[in-house]
């Protein structure tokens, strides 16, 4: 008889990625100790991970994939975040009565979403007590926030059907995300596939999207269209929008990791009261394009990595619909350039961005001598941050810092934040951190006068210094987190009503502004079994208030929110999510009890509501059918003062997918 002894599974410090690396020879388990990876150069033909997941955010986190554990740090363009909390992926609510980026993260603790219109005609992101303005959103970890306005920021050319995931980004220092940073993701459903979805129902509604993606070799394309209008759910709320995005990945092996995105936008829209709750004439239409190119190359110790960004945005606002009042033609502009080294203390990162904002208008900017079409007025300006960043992993401990300066029309202003992550036991990881973010008035801020509303010239950048404060556990099926944060702000910018202004909005600063928040999010997930996921989720935010003024964005915050959801599985081919939230606004607003008339008014307070959604879906092969149901208890709401949104929404829709899983050898 054979006597067989245990054999120890040899450990490796590091790895070379190298085709005659010892890994290829061995034939046998390996225990990989420290695994430095530059998680943005992973090769498109690796089975677990593709090319797709490439974003722009610096992480330092633990990734357990089975017995393997990996300690990643992603070298690209983001001045160092200290944390990422997910709001929305696509994998975990594949069947969530959700129809657009906007009703998903209405879910999430962390966001605020406040909407004048259905089906995300129009709507307001913000994240952590701040304001849409306040809030970075980058695509695919490209900067396009927009330099006019935030409310333009999110109208990006990607249907919600392409996003695999959304994230918040925190702790970014320098100038642009004062609040946070929300990040989306695209990705393909499959590596090749293609796919149709149409669906229909109340206030003529209507919707279809063609998607699909190639994959062969080292590169990989994928694209979608689409086109989305109703008639509206009142008077003047009609709209049509119009998606097209393209993005392609290529991995020039020597050449580096090239990553290429192309979108366009047409939305236009009646404004029923949404941004002058008495005037229900409004009326606006916007086109938006924007393009990138990132590439990264990666060696064993070093990387370096560039990118350039590029969006343009048209804007047409009617005061009386048919009426051109307001035309803008806004140009942003974003590069970043770094390089990574590893060595035996760590990862250091030294990095550079620049930002150009241009805007032709009909009244933002200055006055031009000369026409230009029929704009008016111009205005441009350029924003710089120069960063070195260094993180250090050892053993369950993890820590980064950043510093710098941010180069803006108001001066210098020093860049920095500190991070520190701590990983007690494998089911457990606690973090924190404390940074310093800003963000510079927009030209609305600056420039936009209109017959409600008076500019201010004198406004000067926001400051912040924000604390964050987190806990995570995951074991099995079970998972649950809790985190905290404390910003104290100051030259807060808002618009204030004021009386001895004829009762128009002015542009104001207030000194300080300090906003604590608590959030929550726990559940139950599996892939068996009849009952399939349950969420739960929470989120408290309060701040300082000053009950004399009547506020358009840093009083309104949303004070409590809390969301429950249900998925079950049946009969097979079946599913059922049901999804119930409650909100409650801080603040109040102004209502006009006659439409078309301010000379009557009243000051009102925000009043809790519920929100009852829920989705039917039926899966078999290559078809899915579905039934939607928004608001099923037809509650009336409202998230910005006096303008109603819509109750019962009721959909049917169908898809087909025809694609395959390449076996990556």
């Amino acid at each position: 008889m054979k006597n067989t002894l245990p054999t120890e599974t040899p450990c490796f410090k590091r790895w070379g990625r190298k085709t005659w690396s010892v890994f290829a020879s061995l034939h046998r388990a390996v225990t990989i100790g420290v695994l430095a990876v530059g998680m943005s150069i992973i090769l498109l033909a690796a089975e677990t991970v593709s090319a797709h997941e490439i974003d722009s955010t610096q992480v330092m986190r633990e990734l357990r994939i089975r017995e393997v554990g990996i300690s990643g740090s992603q070298s690209l363009p983001v001045r160092n975040i200290q944390s990422q909390t997910p709001l929305f992926n696509r994998k975990v609510q594949a069947y969530a009565p959700v129809h657009s980026l906007e009703s998903a993260l209405r879910l999430s603790p962390s966001v605020d979403v406040r909407e004048r219109g259905g089906r995300g005609t129009q709507a307001d992101i913000s994240v952590r007590g701040g304001s849409f303005d306040q809030t970075m959103v980058l695509l695919n970890g490209i900067n396009f926030t927009d330099a006019r306005t935030g409310h333009q920021s999110h109208a990006i050319p990607v249907d919600f059907e392409a996003i695999s995931s959304v994230e918040l980004l925190d702790g970014i220092p320098g100038v642009g995300a004062y609040a946070g940073a929300v990040n989306i993701r695209t990705q393909p459903l499959l590596p090749t596939y293609l796919r149709l979805e149409g669906s229909g129902g109340q206030y003529g509604s209507a919707f279809g999207l063609l998607s699909g993606a190639v994959t062969a070799g080292r590169c990989s394309v994928f694209a979608a269209a689409s086109y989305r209008k109703s008639d509206g759910y009142r008077q003047n709320t009609d709209f049509e929008n119009i998606n097209a995005f393209l993005r392609a990945v290529y991995d020039a092996r020597r050449g580096g990791v090239f990553d290429v995105q192309v979108g366009y936008q047409d939305r236009q829209f009646g404004s029923n009261g949404f941004y002058a709750a008495y005037n229900p004439l409004q009326w606006e239409h916007t086109s938006t394009a924007l393009t990138s190119l990132r590439w990264v190359k990666s060696t064993d110790r070093y990387s370096v990595g560039a990118s350039a960004g590029y969006r343009k945005n048209f804007d047409r606002y009617d005061w009386t619909r048919g009426t051109a009042m307001n035309r803008h033609n806004t140009d942003n502009v974003d590069v970043k350039l770094w390089s990574d080294y590893l060595w035996r203390w760590g990862r250091t990162t030294l990095g550079g961005d620049y930002a150009f904002h241009h805007i032709y208008s009909t009244n933002l900017g200055e006055k031009m001598h000369h026409a230009h079409d029929y704009y008016t007025h111009a205005k441009a300006r350029h924003i710089g941050n120069v960063y070195l960043n260094h993180a250090v992993s050892w053993q369950k401990v993890e820590a980064s810092a950043a510093i710098g300066v941010s180069f803006t029309p108001y001066g210098t202003t020093p860049l920095w934040n500190v991070g520190v992550g701590y990983a007690p036991a494998e089911e457990w990881h606690i973090d924190a951190g404390l940074s310093q973010s800003m963000r510079l008035p927009t030209f609305t801020d600056l420039y936009y006068t209109s017959p409600a509303q008076i500019n201010n010239l004198d406004l000067t950048p926001e400051k912040a210094v924000t604390l964050h404060l987190g806990a995570e556990y995951r074991r099995g099926v079970w998972h649950a987190s809790l985190s905290g944060y404390h910003r104290w702000g100051r030259d807060i910018i808002d618009r204030v009503m004021r009386e001895d202004m004829g009762n128009k909005w002015h542009s104001e600063q207030s000194s300080r502004l300090n906003t604590f928040g608590l959030e929550f999010r726990g559940g139950y997930s599996s892939e068996e079994g009849w009952l399939r996921q349950v969420t739960l989720s929470y989120g408290y935010v309060t701040s300082d208030k000053r009950t004399h003024l009547i506020t358009q964005n840093s009083m309104d915050y949303m004070r409590h929110k809390a969301a429950l959801s249900v998925a079950v599985h049946f009969l097979r081919n079946f599913s059922w999510v049901v999804t119930g939230s409650v909100y409650d606004r801080n603040g109040d607003y102004i209502y006009y009890p006659v439409s078309g008339d301010s000379s009557t008014s009243e000051i009102r307070r925000y009043k809790p509501y519920f929100l009852l959604d829920s989705r039917l879906s039926w899966e078999k092969g290559i078809c899915r059918l579905y039934v939607d149901a928004s608001n099923l208890t037809g509650q009336r709401y409202c998230d910005i003062g006096g303008i109603p949104l819509p109750r019962e929404w009721f959909t049917f829709g169908a898809a087909i997918t025809i694609g395959k899983h390449i076996k990556y050898k």
